[in-house]
């Protein structure tokens, strides 16, 4: 029996002007503002939107329903969630289940922080190691 296989790569972003990104990547449906970097290894999701003048590390992942604001930084291995397993377990694609994160500008995520559906407001610090639980 044949696998179903999925590629890897970048297809239907919006993209500002001079945008970085190093590959490999897996950006899809999304949007990223003029002068972000977007490291390798990076998974940006489908109507997620990186603001201007963002940096992305390696290995971090960006989920539908994420917003984030100019002149942020998100280091490597950050996570962003938008299923709260608000039915005791995983939403198994049903998206009304699914929440929303926003970020503010001038906002820096630290290495390995999870963070769920928040809101968070411009000049934050969020730690390394850390989970954002509550705006």
């Amino acid at each position: 029996m044949q696998p179903h296989i999925k590629s890897a790569g970048i297809r239907d972003v919006t993209f500002g002007d001079n945008v970085t990104v190093v590959e490999p990547v897996n950006l899809y449906e999304c949007a990223i503002g003029d002068g972000s970097f977007v490291g390798p290894f990076v998974e940006i999701q489908s109507g997620a939107v990186v603001g201007k003048r963002c940096r992305i590390q390696s290995h971090a992942f960006i989920c539908s329903l994420v917003r984030i604001g100019d002149d942020c930084f998100v280091s490597h291995c950050a996570m962003f969630i938008n299923d709260t397993f608000a039915e005791g377990g995983p939403a198994r694609g049903d998206r009304s289940l699914w929440r929303g994160t926003s970020s503010g500008n001038h906002v820096a995520i630290g290495t390995n922080a999870t963070i769920m559906p928040v809101t968070i407001a411009d000049h934050v610090v969020v730690g390394a190691g850390a989970v954002v639980t509550h705006d």
